[in-house]
């Protein structure tokens, strides 16, 4: 994957990524773009109507924003266009089989068009950090449900009477679960489920 330095080189004027995005939220964002453009497009809300995103939600893959052939009739890439932001390349990757999550980004530059070999490092970068925030698949069906039940908010005593176990045998499957997860607490580790989609 990229580092800062790299990620610099390649997209000097911003990027964006959204990673993991399950119906409709990402697990995480980084907006590493210019807070006016940013604050334009927040407040014309351009995301619905953004043939980038548009093109990440249908494609898989790498592509020059000059390359999009999904029509813009709001004048989003024009406007970018204003806020100095001239040359972008769209990246876009998906769980196996078109179903699940999905990641992507725009990166931007204001001197050029991408080349390939960096759109195809791009698309590696956005590829790894998909699959390093992939979900764990070793949760036991019991760990799901004390997960669920932390992340409504009931108690120790509640979830084991609720299960009809014991509290030591909840204990035991959220500390499995947090291990598995790579959280701190309960709680943490309930988020990270939920985020993942798992409960």
């Amino acid at each position: 994957m990229l580092g800062p330095e790299q990620m610099q080189e390649l997209a000097p004027a911003g990027y964006y990524l959204a990673l993991r995005v399950g119906f409709a939220f990402p697990m995480e964002e980084i907006n590493a773009l210019p807070t006016d453009w940013v604050e334009c497009y927040t407040r014309e809300r351009f995301m619905l109507f953004d043939p980038v995103i548009r093109w990440s939600y249908q494609s898989s893959g790498a592509i020059r924003w000059s390359e999009i052939a999904i029509a813009d009739p709001r004048g989003i890439l024009e406007q970018a266009r204003a806020h100095g932001l001239l040359f972008g390349a769209a990246v876009a990757v998906h769980d196996e089989g078109g179903t699940g999550q999905r990641s992507f980004g725009s990166f931007l530059r204001a001197d050029r068009e991408y080349r390939e070999d960096e759109m195809a490092a791009l698309f590696a970068h956005l590829e790894g950090l998909h699959q390093d925030r992939k979900p764990p698949s070793n949760l036991t069906q019991a760990e799901i449900e004390a997960l669920r039940m932390v992340k409504d908010g009931l108690r120790l005593k509640q979830i084991a009477h609720e299960l009809g176990v014991t509290e030591g045998a909840v204990k035991q499957r959220l500390k499995n679960a947090k291990a598995k997860l790579g959280a701190a607490t309960g709680t943490q580790a309930a988020t990270l489920a939920r985020g993942y989609g798992l409960i």
